[in-house]
């Protein structure tokens, strides 16, 4: 029975693939946003945001402080790029390239020098 319950335990952790309606703009923008908070970083004090404009393939996050004023505040960065980079076209998002630039953003965060006082 245990060789059953490791089995099924390792199944039950492979995650199902995220697909969204690609001709749906709302659908799009929704699974995005969703997967990247995700992440433990959105515990820390961070306000993760994005746009994407209708009728448009950009879409852009953005990471700043939730507290700018904080000594320990770093500046604001932001990513913009084409949703097609990320969706395979049946509309699965390919999570390893959207994490990739999902961490490159929030590396591009940490290594922002502090603000002065």
């Amino acid at each position: 029975m245990a060789s059953n319950n490791n089995s099924s335990s390792e199944s039950q952790k492979k995650p199902n693939p995220k697909k969204c309606n690609l001709l749906d703009h709302h659908s799009i923008k929704h699974l995005l946003d969703e997967t990247s908070t995700e992440g433990s970083f959105n515990t820390t004090g961070l306000v993760v945001s994005s746009k994407f404009p209708r009728f448009s393939d950009m879409y852009t996050l953005t990471i700043e402080s939730a507290d700018p004023n904080s000594i320990s505040a770093n500046k604001p960065v932001e990513l913009t790029k084409s949703v097609t980079k990320w969706f395979t076209k049946d509309g699965v998002l390919v999570e390893g390239l959207f994490w990739k630039d999902v961490e490159g953003l929030i590396h591009d965060y940490n290594k922002e020098p502090k603000k002065n006082k």
